[in-house]
């Protein structure tokens, strides 16, 4: 139920395939370097086992994805046997019956309204297929984002991910059809408020922007938005921010997208971390618990403009509804509703939220300890309460000579992600817990005695 290591970290056989890996794959891809990465063989529950024999804690949930657990027994079994009856079928012409049950079931479980579904094999394509469809019936190609947004690298949704490193190599073919705007991080305040004094003040930026025809406002047709910023930093905005922006939205005739690709199917101890019901809403990552299957899930009126079929799909793809995808998902989604993993997503984020906040007392290198159900960020700053991303890294790579696979995120890359799978036992939350203490509390030896020395 723990880690188990051979050292050194990574063993001999990571390092050699990291070698391997330089010849054949393109170099912007994957991260090399002396201490990083592991090369994965297996996995199962929160544990991960590489190719050198050693175990892992994997407090990152593979990206999100493994909320069931890696290799859920029961997701394991339903691929197998659609596999043995059909793999592939035709999605947008001859469409595999499992389809009908998925779109069947996520409606069931969505937002009051929401009930029309568009499939995807990625995170990316479900914000593809919600920019398309508020462009199909607004007529509008503006869409407001918001800073620290990562909605996915496909060149519609890098239009609405504000990462400038992401998207300056690819400006010249970008549509630029994206506004951004501040998004609500009551740690580090755009506009220096207090939050709950400033009355939700980061709503005013919002209606400023769309009362003003100079801003261009007028050819903004949809705003998209994480409930909770994920690769942003873990960012959660106040109570009320959501349903105001839903309430600016409807004041302009704007569609509202949630994207709960990282949020939805239980990540935060709900289905859902939206608290109003948007027009559009996308899913992703633990949809398939490992296979690569995601939604865009709409209300009637809004994915009936696209009209009907008249045999060429103006927006669709070759894995579209996927037999495979669709009986992960199932599985997925009956395995959350059978364990009661809801509850143990809030049971288990609260005790791990409960020994962070424990350790910000501790050392003041955490600035910061939010998030909700198993969605928790840490914030690392330097003594002067500056951001501190090299840190956040150091942290990584010492987490992972102990056994436990983090990933630092935010805007500015000094965010520690907690984002494990549901499932994770209290063990493997003390594990982590004392594995974060003991790496601070060396590095806050070692600054010591470099002070006195």
């Amino acid at each position: 139920m723990l880690p188990s290591l051979i050292p050194p970290i990574p063993g001999p056989r990571s390092r050699q395939m990291a070698k391997d890996l330089r010849q054949f794959e393109s170099p912007g891809i994957t991260y090399v370097d002396e201490r990083f990465p592991v090369f994965w063989e297996s996995a199962s529950g929160s544990l991960v086992h590489d190719v050198d024999g050693n175990v892992f804690l994997d407090m990152c949930a593979a990206f999100g994805v493994a909320g069931v657990g890696h290799c859920h027994p029961r997701v394991v079994e339903a691929i197998r046997r659609q596999a043995g009856k059909l793999i592939h079928g035709m999605g947008d012409v001859h469409p595999p019956a499992l389809k009908i049950e998925l779109a069947r079931r996520i409606a069931a479980i969505a937002p009051e309204g929401l009930q029309k579904v568009i499939f995807g094999s990625s995170g990316s394509d479900a914000v593809e297929a919600a920019l398309k469809t508020s462009a199909i019936v607004t007529k509008k190609p503006g869409v407001l984002a918001f800073y620290g947004a990562y909605h996915g690298l496909s060149y519609g949704a890098l239009n609405v991910t504000s990462r400038s490193d992401f998207r300056a190599p690819f400006l010249a073919q970008l549509g630029r059809f994206a506004t951004h705007l501040p998004y609500p991080d009551c740690y580090r305040c755009p506009w220096g408020k207090s939050y709950p004094n400033c009355g939700i003040a980061c709503l005013d930026s919002v209606e400023e922007a769309l009362s003003n025809r100079a801003s261009g406002a007028t050819e903004i047709g949809a705003a998209i938005v994480e409930p909770i910023q994920g690769r942003g930093g873990i960012i959660t905005p106040p109570d009320g921010w959501l349903t105001g922006l839903s309430e600016v939205c409807k004041k302009h005739g704007i569609l509202l997208i949630a994207d709960e690709i990282f949020t939805g199917c239980g990540r935060t101890g709900e289905w859902f971390a939206s608290e109003v019901a948007p027009d559009l809403l996308c899913l992703g990552k633990a949809l398939g618990g490992g296979f690569p299957i995601s939604a865009c899930i709409g209300t009637a009126a809004v994915m009936d403009a696209w009209g009907e079929s008249s045999g060429e799909a103006i927006h669709t793809s070759t894995f579209l509804g996927s037999p495979l995808g669709c009986a992960a998902a199932l599985a997925v989604l009956d395995v959350i509703e059978d364990e009661d993993l809801l509850e143990k997503c809030r049971t288990a984020g609260q005790r791990l939220k409960d020994g962070l906040e424990a350790l910000k007392n501790r050392y003041p290198r955490i600035g910061d300890v939010r998030g909700r159900g198993l969605m928790i960020g840490i914030e690392m700053v330097d003594p002067s309460g500056a951001s501190d991303s090299a840190g956040a890294v150091e942290i990584m790579f010492q987490a992972l000579q102990r056994g436990v696979i983090l990933l630092p995120a935010g805007s500015r890359g000094n965010v520690i992600e907690l984002v494990p799978p549901y499932i994770i036992h209290e063990d493997q939350i003390v594990f982590a817990l004392t594995t974060l203490d003991e790496i601070l509390a060396s590095e806050e030896s070692l600054s010591s005695s470099s002070k006195s020395g």
